[in-house]
């Protein structure tokens, strides 16, 4: 008969000592000695807090984010080794967007695809809106650079656009042909009217036209410049070239807009943008131009070509001051308080001519002109201007040009030094004219559109949600044509996110006096009746721009 075996040494066996510091380091965590043997004999943890401890110098680091990403785990998570149904049922309601992208999705379109679907998980709140909705939304001149419309019906109509409806939605933008359609459409998918309408209502007309760089916004553009071909920066010849071509450009625009063939166009530049609008517009009856944000040289240099212009903003907010002034001087006077001070508070404190122009004569009587240094010429202007040079590169620096001085301001652009950069990756490049028609050297170019499908939470869960979003320079009049096609095909009911282009928000100051008379003769300038008529009317909306817009039971409420 055989010996019996010996039994061998446990496999995670440890000696006393090594025992005793492994209940020194986790005291009340392993109360069992069975349960801390096996604990000692299992591999050192590798998660972040150990890690801070202690590195372990034999782990594989490979493996130490994998491993680290799978230790922590929610308290509404299925326990490990257990049945996944024992997990809460809303852990399975992933989102449609964000599923794994396939291989033919560009990397590009996959991050703005992670930024939409930040967009779509937001919980549906009701937005602060008026409390009375309206049939028409007011005129918003800012331009905007991504619009995200969404809907409980979904967007499939804007896809994959065959080509006879994409060459019927061209044909139908160069003639100006004029799409009604019913107050809802039935069959979206199934409209060709539809389709060659929203083809029709993304197409723009843009001046200089380089596919490599992007030629809107200007305005902080040099991050985006940097590193892309310029052979013109270095060429002068080149760039009188581009300046001369620009130059024809910028003029057939303005002839284009004093026959009224055009409604509006702009001029962006890296230091300031202009919007050029006909007679009718913004309640004005004549063409006016609005230049925005602008610096005290530019406006001395306006001055000095004979350019009468104002400041409405920045004399809205003196009537505004002054008028408080006067309020409280009433109210002082009526309280027998004495309203010599309060006035002098609250009104801006006019700089005085005497300290500035006076005589230094005290300085004689105290004897110390010569030892004295007195301020120079230029130093004594800029402290009395220094309340206009403050609202430099602010919305209040707006600048208004109205009727026959808007040639004026045609004639000083084209010469204007400041309005081609000199150094730095704009250099040498003329400045991009965007307009609604076609022009001399006009290129057309489309608004960049792609409809996606996703889930949002809302209260008690999720719900499906479909967007479209719409990316490039969006022009005033292709907001408004684009809400006229989703009201019939969504049913009367979508939501729209806009993202406008912050230094153009100023263009919503009001451009005439409210007493001003307006005839409205615009017909063959290339727009939709309702759309000519929404910019028709006189802006309301200040300095802001609107930031969301809801159609509900084909009425708009909206938010600036």
């Amino acid at each position: 008969m055989a010996a019996p075996a010996e039994p061998g040494p446990e496999p995670g066996f440890k000696k006393p000592p090594a025992l005793l510091r492994l209940k020194r380091k986790r005291p009340g965590r392993r109360s069992d000695p069975a349960a801390a043997v096996e604990a000692a004999a299992a591999p050192a943890p590798r998660g972040p807090s150990a890690a801070a401890r202690r590195r372990n110098p034999f782990s594989s680091l490979d493996n130490a984010p994998q491993r680290a990403a799978a230790a922590p785990q929610s308290p509404a998570a299925a326990p490990a080794g257990g049945d996944p149904s024992a997990a809460p049922f809303w852990q399975f309601l992933e989102p449609a967007c964000e599923e794994k992208p396939s291989g033919r999705v560009e990397t590009a379109e996959s991050s703005d695809a992670l930024t939409l679907s930040k967009d779509l998980h937001s919980p549906l709140a009701v937005p602060k809106v008026p409390s009375s909705p309206r049939q028409e939304f007011p005129a918003d001149w800012s331009i905007k650079t991504r619009v995200l419309f969404m809907s409980s019906q979904p967007f499939t109509w804007a896809e994959h656009l065959k080509a006879q409806e994409e060459a019927q939605g061209f044909a139908q933008h160069c003639r100006a042909t004029e799409t009604t359609l019913p107050q809802s459409v039935q069959e979206p998918q199934l409209c060709p009217e539809l389709r060659c309408a929203f083809q029709q209502s993304l197409v723009y007309w843009l001046h200089p036209s380089l596919p490599w760089l992007p030629l809107f916004p200007r305005i902080g553009a040099d991050r985006r410049m940097a590193g892309k071909a310029c052979p013109w920066a270095q060429d002068e010849a080149l760039q009188q070239v581009l300046m001369s071509d620009w130059s024809v450009s910028f003029t057939s625009l303005y002839n284009l807009l004093r026959a009224r063939l055009c409604p509006y166009f702009y001029v962006c530049s890296p230091q300031f943008s202009v919007l050029f609008r006909a007679a009718g517009l913004a309640g004005s009856s004549v063409p006016t131009a609005a230049i925005a944000p602008t610096t005290r040289g530019l406006r001395e240099a306006m001055r000095s070509e004979g350019i009468e212009f104002s400041l409405p903003l920045l004399e809205e907010s003196r009537t505004r001051k002054q008028k408080n002034s006067e309020e409280s001087l009433g109210t002082e006077t009526a309280d027998g308080l004495g309203g010599g001070s309060g006035v002098e508070d609250a009104g801006e404190p006019a700089p005085s001519d005497d300290d500035d122009d006076g005589s230094f004569s005290w300085l004689e009587e105290m004897g110390v002109q010569d030892q004295v240094k007195k301020p120079d010429t230029i130093s004594i202007q800029l402290r009395k201007e220094k309340h206009e040079v403050q609202v430099d590169h602010r919305p209040e620096s707006l600048v208004l040009v109205r009727g026959s001085n808007t040639f004026r301001l045609l004639n000083f652009l084209i010469s204007c030094r400041s309005l081609v950069a000199v150094a730095g990756p704009q250099a040498g490049l003329p400045p991009t004219l965007l307009s609604p028609v076609a022009f001399r050297g006009g290129t057309m170019q489309t608004l960049k559109a792609r409809s996606i499908s996703g889930r949002a939470r809302v209260q008690g869960g999720f719900e499906d949600v479909f967007s479209l979003e719409v990316l490039g320079p969006i022009l005033p009049h292709a907001l408004h044509a684009l809400t006229l096609l989703l009201g019939p095909a969504q049913r009367g009911a979508f939501r729209a996110l806009l993202s406008p282009h912050e230094p153009s928000a100023a263009f919503n100051t009001r451009a005439a006096p409210p007493q001003e008379a307006v005839h409205q003769d615009l017909p063959a300038c290339g727009l939709h009746p309702k759309t000519l008529d929404q910019l028709s009317q006189c802006p309301t909306l200040g300095k802001s721009s609107i930031r969301l817009l809801e159609m509900k039971d084909y009425a708009y409420t909206w938010k600036a």
